[in-house]
């Protein structure tokens, strides 16, 4: 999308319009002015146009503009029932809106689900209202559903550096541990000849990833769309692209930086081979991506959930244990150790503090473990 111009700021100012009003014409550099949306215009057209503009200006990811679009659509469903039309932006109020909350408690959805559909609203009728649709934003006033404050559940430093470290004993060039490194070293599904799956090519890159997760603090969307290019191996530094394509500086340690040196002849070995057996129709594999599946193609969040939902398995744990959970370790123990706060949520990519903030509970709750553990008369 063409940056807006000084010019198109311009007209934006005198016609009183948005910037989603401007049309760009290419390489003539000229702006067309296209009708603004009025507030007799059907719900579902301004619900398009929303979307559109979380995509395009915004710059959100196709998750959250999923999100937002499957919320929406479902409160247009509701209020527009078969056979009849689409009723008008400006038919909405605050009444109807609080219907649509009462009628997702009666479906019996959870209180966090609420909260999220009604923040959608609320975020679609600020836009109406930025855009002139709308004088008023109809959402502010339905209060949002009083939600339990969930401290996460975080694994100790001294319980995650055992499970990574038992990782790390695992491997076919092993001995004395043939039992486990055959219960690691088996596939989850069925590899096509001439992948070395079975014999346990992918516990190295099993072990990177867990290693990065935590070392990093990565959410697995952001290790899942790492390139070679966004990784300074030297000095061990990661350039992430976190939500709203925004990029931040993650360094890494010493033990991912082993568990990635290992890693790396196993990639050339999936790039090869894959390379070697595909068919000219076959899909060509991504030589750009860092973590790869079987087949030479990029690695999927789906994939990394079972992978950490697999090793937790075999080590014979009784964790709840998911890729974010990593992250939440990661964030705890720096905090355990005397990080600062500020730095927890750069590192972390958060754009509130009061989302990193969450971390202290979970720090002091686990200081009043070992205190009730430890002293004598607690």
């Amino acid at each position: 999308m063409q940056p807006i111009s000084k010019v198109a700021k311009f007209l934006s100012r005198q016609r009183g319009m948005s910037f989603s009003n401007l049309i760009w014409l290419g390489r003539t550099g000229i702006y067309l002015v296209s009708q603004p949306m009025t507030a007799t215009c059907t719900l579902e057209k301004a619900v398009q146009k929303f979307l559109e503009y979380l995509q395009s200006v915004k710059n959100s990811s196709p998750h959250t503009v999923s999100n937002y679009g499957k919320d929406l659509f479902q409160f247009l469903s509701y209020l527009t029932p078969p056979e009849s039309e689409a009723p008008k932006l400006n038919s909405v109020d605050h009444k109807i809106i609080r219907e649509f909350v009462g009628h997702l408690h009666e479906q019996g959805l959870e209180k966090s689900s609420i909260a999220r559909k009604l923040a959608a609203l609320r975020s679609f009728f600020k836009y109406c209202v930025r855009e002139g649709m709308l004088k008023d934003n109809p959402a502010r006033l339905v209060p949002t559903p009083k939600l339990p404050k969930r401290i996460p559940s975080v694994l100790s430093a001294e319980e995650m550096n055992g499970f990574l470290n038992q990782l790390a004993g695992i491997g076919p060039h092993r001995e004395g541990q043939q039992g486990k490194k055959d219960a690691f070293a088996s596939p989850q599904r069925k590899v096509p000849r001439g992948n070395a799956d079975t014999e346990g090519l992918l516990i190295k890159r099993d072990r990177a990833i867990l290693e990065l997760l935590y070392a990093a603090g990565l959410r697995v969307s952001e290790l899942t769309g790492l390139n070679l290019v966004d990784m300074d191996t030297k000095d061990r530094i990661l350039r992430v692209r976190g939500k709203g394509n925004k990029e931040r500086i993650v360094p890494y340690g010493s033990k991912a930086d082993e568990a990635l040196d290992a890693y790396w002849p196993v990639r050339e070995q999936l790039l090869t081979q894959n390379s070697s057996s595909r068919s000219k129709r076959g899909p060509a594999p991504h030589t750009h991506a860092i973590f790869l599946n079987y087949a030479g193609r990029r690695l999927t969040q789906r994939s990394v959930g079972r992978i950490v939902k697999k090793y937790v398995r075999l080590a014979n744990i009784n964790w709840d244990l998911h890729p974010h959970s990593l992250r939440h370790a990661f964030a705890t123990h720096l905090l355990a150790d005397g990080a600062d706060l500020r730095a927890i949520q750069e590192l972390l990519g958060h754009q509130s503090l009061t989302t990193t903030q969450k971390y202290t509970h979970a720090s002091i709750r686990q200081l009043m473990d070992i205190y009730d553990k430890s002293h004598p008369h607690a």
